[in-house]
């Protein structure tokens, strides 16, 4: 059994061994003074008394005490010493009341005997050194006896004796391999044999009491190795299953001493180091052990032929004598870790008090942001798009937060915890709403655009009420002539998932008259293949390429080809992030069609948007 199960059930058994002492017990003391013989029945209850006392001190000190493993298996020997110290009493009394034949007490001293090692042989099943050693010394004495009586009967009654002690060792030992059987699979990860995941939650938090009880520090490292799951698709998991049980080996090989091992699941794997006095070493030796495994992993393996090569991203995080929740840490080296992903891959990340900080104000505004749409807190604003005369044609709709609490929060931040908590479809429904109600409002003030942009998350695309949602928002606030407005825009990443399934759904939207832009075209997973796939009607060069158009450059090669590219699909463009009138006139000569940025002006509210139309286009 592990640890915290093993030692948990013995002290369990305590109270157990106490009420089954003290209250039988009380027969003998009756016993005892029904027949003149009263002395030693007191004398031996005195001491079960005296015993149990002990015991129960020996199981408040289990409940009231956070240890570490050392004064864990100090108090497991104190255990121990009770519960042979409390088996010795009741040999005693088979000592004591074995003679007095004239009352036939050697008959309830023999039964008890037999009584006590079966009691042994259940109550300290998970435990060798404890009923082998307890049923020994219980049925040997009765064998001794019988064959002290002399006779036919009682050498039978020695080798009963004796058939009984094997039966009862052999039960027990039984039963305790099963124990063991059961509790290793229940706590081993069946493809590496490593500890996993329920027993490392266990021991982890084990592990956090005993730092608080030593006030001392240990760390955790959490190993996720690169680009795993190409290998599984591209090779076949039974590749994948023989390199996890290799890279565990080779894990294994950098591994400290006093420390745990065990694979979460996947292709990850965990390590909660030794406990140490000192902070600064703690985080020493676990950068140190992180960069060892780091590179160890990084040499080639060969699986069935295939030589192979991977590389592991390592979170680390302290664990010190304040921490008591172990979900926490783990959560902890996992954001480390997938610091490390997002600076390259191949990495050690250490969680520190920066990290903690950005993840503690995440954490605020994920909660906050479920109480903004019923707070009134969020906004829209409009990114006039304007045409190669400087008319506005268009606008791009974007989202703005603006909290009590936090103050303006940036929509980089707001929009991807709304990605990562689902709330996104919340959110976005509610945004499509106020975007067509503003295009409604506009359109009888006589405003005419000719696109108006609204920007769809991936997950929000692949909600399964999506299609029907903009399908009602459309009859509630669109005329048909509306719709034909209405620009849908999508980043690249939508791509790397079912393309088949994304044609699918844009084209159910198509249907209703609503066309799409591909966002930051050129940063991602652009090709022609998927250009030529896609029902998109436009693409937005991204910012990053109109930065340096000022200067010759790569840039402008790329928006040369990203134009050219355009005009041989038939879509139409947008340059977004036009700053200067040296981009604009670049840009201009080379026929983009649409170009919106601070140049021309800023996101505008709903009224001044009106404002800037009119002006703008009345010149």
């Amino acid at each position: 059994m592990n640890d915290n199960s093993f030692y948990s059930y013995l002290h369990k058994q305590i109270p157990v061994m106490m009420v089954l002492s003290l209250f039988p017990g009380l027969a003998y003391v009756l016993l005892a003074w029904l027949h003149d013989i009263q002395f030693k029945g007191f004398i031996w209850y005195a001491l079960v008394v005296v015993v149990s006392l002990w015991g129960y001190s020996i199981y408040k000190e289990y409940l009231a005490n956070d240890r570490n493993s050392k004064q864990l298996k100090i108090w497991y020997r104190k255990l121990s010493w009770f519960y042979y110290v409390i088996f010795a009493l009741w040999l005693l009394v088979f000592l004591l009341f074995i003679s007095e034949k004239q009352y036939n007490l050697h008959y309830i001293a023999i039964f008890t005997e037999i009584g006590a090692s079966v009691v042994a042989s259940i109550l300290l099943i998970p435990d060798k050194k404890l009923f082998k050693p307890n049923i020994i010394m219980l049925m040997v004495p009765l064998m001794i006896y019988f064959v002290i009586l002399g006779d036919w009967h009682g050498y039978v009654l020695a080798v009963f004796s004796a058939t009984l002690a094997w039966v009862l060792i052999y039960s027990a030992g039984s039963s305790h391999k099963l124990l063991m059987q059961t509790n290793y699979q229940a706590n081993h990860d069946y493809l590496t044999g490593l500890k996993n995941r329920f027993y490392f939650i266990n021991y982890l938090q084990s592990a956090l009491s005993s730092l608080q009880a030593g006030k001392s520090y240990t760390y955790l490292l959490l190993i996720d190795l690169d680009h795993f799951k190409t290998i599984n698709d591209s090779l076949g998991h039974d590749i994948g299953d023989h390199l996890l049980q290799d890279v565990s080996n080779r894990i294994k090989e950098y591994q400290q001493e006093n420390t745990l091992l065990a694979r979460l699941g996947g292709d990850e794997f965990v390590i909660l180091g030794s406990e140490y006095s000192n902070k600064e070493s703690c985080r020493e030796d676990a950068q140190a052990v992180a960069n060892k495994i780091l590179q160890g992993l990084k040499e080639s393996y060969t699986v069935e032929l295939h030589n192979l090569y991977i590389s592991a991203s390592i979170g680390v995080s302290l664990l010190v004598e304040e921490y008591n929740d172990a979900s926490r840490l783990i959560k902890e080296a996992d954001i480390a870790m997938y610091e490390a992903k997002e600076k390259g891959r191949d990495g050690v990340i250490v969680f520190d008090d920066d990290m903690a900080q950005r993840i503690e104000r995440n954490l605020e505004i994920e909660r906050l942001l479920h109480f903004s749409i019923e707070n009134d807190e969020i906004s829209l604003v409009f990114q006039p798009q304007l045409d190669i005369r400087q008319q506005v044609i268009g606008a791009e709709t974007l989202t703005r937060w603006e909290n009590k609490k936090l103050g303006a929060i940036s929509p980089e931040t707001f929009i991807a915890i709304a990605e990562q908590t689902g709330f996104i479809i919340e959110l976005g429904r509610y945004i499509l709403e106020s975007a067509f109600r503003a295009l409604g409002s506009w359109d009888k003030q006589g405003i005419s655009l000719d696109q108006f942009s609204i920007n769809v998350s991936m997950r929000q695309l692949f909600y399964n009420d999506f299609v029907d949602d903009v399908k009602l928002l459309c009859e509630e606030y669109l005329t048909q002539e509306m719709r034909n407005k209405i620009v849908f825009e999508v980043t690249e990443s939508i791509i790397a998932e079912d393309v088949d399934k994304v044609i699918s759904i844009m084209k159910s939207i198509k249907q209703l008259g609503i066309r799409f832009s591909m966002d930051d075209f050129g940063t991602g997973y652009s090709s022609l293949s998927y250009l030529k796939r896609l029902p998109i009607d436009e693409i937005k060069i991204d910012r990053s390429f109109i930065a340096d158009l000022n200067q010759e450059s790569s840039d402008q090669i790329m928006v040369n080809s990203i134009l050219n590219m355009a005009n041989q699909f038939s879509l139409s463009v947008v340059a977004e992030g036009v700053e200067t009138e040296q981009q604009f006139a670049y840009l201009k000569a080379n026929k983009c069609d649409c170009y919106q940025g601070y140049y021309f002006s800023v996101p505008l509210a709903e009224q001044p948007f009106v404002d800037f139309y009119l002006k703008n286009n009345n010149k």
